[in-house]
């Protein structure tokens, strides 16, 4: 090993400089370069984020700059790791944290001083991943690593009055750490779930944080321990279990795509919807007091209605290649009215709720259509949400197909533009990761938002369009501080509903095309 100074890399700070403007990405390196790192944070927590992805073998923490370096054991997990945490923003200490690769090839750090910490953090991690808990081969003053303590917290839920799927678990688990696994079941007639951390420090801030905690407001309350096993064995990638660290799990056969009291509780209109019928079967707000001593990030959504919902699908679901990930992404939208739906129609309707790929109207059965989305989350998503609708007089019903993918024709194979390619369309939403869409999720609602609003148009021509598109205007205002947005309330649910569908992108002039969502608010 080179005992001189190191090549650079702490002396000159000059991956900071560089950043000022956005940087070309630098080629793949298996040393990664985390920017904005919490000045309390832990050598433990730090090496916690790249520990899912394979060997960490060396850490320099710069503090004083915010920063750290991070070397993995292979380029190959260095990538794993970047790939996964593009789309999906790590947090440490609730912070978000920005990962890059760095200049350097590797970390030569043999002679720096104070890395004797980092160096004694590592040692405690691969003594761990060498099943050695109790940690013998660790200095005692590496308190980070409760010894003992499991990194798998065992969570009962009580009150289930609403569905609570793996999404929404690990939406509000990754808040902590790096969930790597999840495990649901139903036991004693309660469901369960196990899931495990990157690190046991995680479990351990998770459980003090969220124990006794309800999801839902008054129900769904969250009942955490730890568990006796060390590590979980996921078979399968499904609705039921998952392992986010192996995209590459089949996903199981015959598994039900839910618990058959939960598919109930979906599918059953009486169940959930009649408290709430604004709400198409969702639950009310969050109920996520403060933690205290633990700021808990609010959920994205700012804590509204469906605000859980909503961003399941902006949570760490959003891995590279998403379509990858089972649970099905293809819905069967049944009891349309033939004679005026259409797959452009149905694109624009579920795109509220996700990005359509493709949709089919059934050549023989008009009524009937198969709705293919970006994936499982976001069908499931643009289900709950629109599931019970009424469109064009008829009230919509959504449910999970049993296809895959939906087919294109073959060539020269009659399909009258039944079928329709959606995939590259400029309308998607959600394209974006992270894009502020995502927490503008609402249920259909009579008050439609409406946005991109050249300044020549009036209030009296948007109520002209509504009206000449069938609707009766309630009410209609500008928004105050940006006349680009205004609310307009139409007589019911399917008025809006219909209304979005015709009007969403069309052409105001000044090359300004309308955007339509439901709002959350009423005028």
């Amino acid at each position: 090993m080179n005992s001189s100074t190191p090549t650079g890399v702490y002396a000159n700070g000059n991956d900071n400089k560089k950043f000022k403007g956005d940087r070309p990405p630098c080629s793949p390196s298996r040393v990664l370069h985390l920017r904005k790192i919490p000045c309390d944070v832990t050598e433990a927590e730090v090496i916690s984020l790249g520990l899912p992805f394979g060997k960490v073998t060396n850490l320099l923490m710069l503090k004083g700059k915010s920063q750290a370096f991070l070397e993995m054991a292979s380029e190959e997990a260095a990538v794993t790791m970047v790939n996964y945490y593009t789309p999906v923003t790590p947090h440490l200490r609730s912070q978000p944290v920005y990962i890059q690769y760095s200049n350097h090839r590797e970390l030569k750090t043999d002679n720096l001083p104070n890395q004797a910490r980092a160096q004694a953090a590592l040692q405690a991690v691969s003594a761990l991943q060498s099943g050695n808990l109790a940690l013998h081969g660790a200095p005692s003053n590496e308190a980070t690593i409760l010894p003992g303590q499991s990194p798998v917290l065992r969570i009962i839920i009580e009150n289930l009055f609403y569905p609570v799927t793996l999404e929404v678990l690990h939406q509000i688990f990754s808040k902590f750490g790096t969930v790597l696994k999840i495990i649901t079941f139903t036991k004693n007639n309660q469901f369960q779930a196990l899931l495990q951390y990157a690190d046991p420090v995680n479990a351990h801030y998770a459980k003090m944080a969220l124990d006794g905690q309800n999801i839902y407001n008054a129900c769904c309350t969250l009942r955490i321990d730890f568990s006796k096993l060390t590590s979980l064995n996921v078979k399968y990638n499904n609705d039921k279990s998952r392992d986010f660290t192996r995209l590459d799990l089949p996903s199981g056969d015959g598994q039900p795509s839910l618990e058959p009291p939960m598919a109930a509780a979906f599918g059953a209109p009486g169940i959930i919807s009649s408290p709430y019928a604004g709400a198409a079967g969702f639950a009310p707000a969050i109920g996520f007091p403060q933690a205290t001593g633990l700021s808990v990030p609010a959920v994205p959504g700012a804590l509204g209605p469906l605000a859980l919902t909503s961003s399941a699908i902006t949570g760490r679901m959003a891995i590279p290649g998403a379509s990858g990930i089972p649970g099905n992404s293809v819905l069967l939208v049944t009891n349309l009215n033939p004679d005026l739906i259409t797959p452009h129609g149905l694109f624009i309707l579920f795109g509220v709720y996700g990005d359509v790929h493709r949709v089919k109207i059934m050549f023989n059965k008009k009524e009937n259509a198969l709705v293919q989305m970006a994936d499982a989350n976001q069908a499931q998503l643009a289900m709950n949400h629109l599931s019970g609708q009424r469109l064009y007089g008829k009230v919509l019903r959504a449910t999970l197909s049993k296809h895959q993918t939906v087919q294109l024709p073959r060539e020269g194979q009659e399909d009258q533009g039944l079928t329709k390619d959606f995939s590259n369309s400029p309308l998607h939403r959600f394209k974006k990761p992270g894009s502020k869409n995502f927490q503008n999720i609402f249920p259909p609602s009579a008050t439609l938002h409406l946005s991109n609003i050249p300044p020549s148009v009036t209030m009296d021509d948007l109520k002209n369009l509504f009206t000449e598109a069938g609707c009766s205007v309630k009410a209609f205002k500008f928004f105050q501080k940006d006349r680009k947005m205004a609310l307009i309330q139409l007589g019911s649910v399917e008025e809006a509903i219909q209304a979005l569908i015709e009007l969403h992108n069309h052409d105001l002039g000044e090359n300004h095309h309308l955007r339509v969502s439901f709002s959350k608010s009423t005028i």
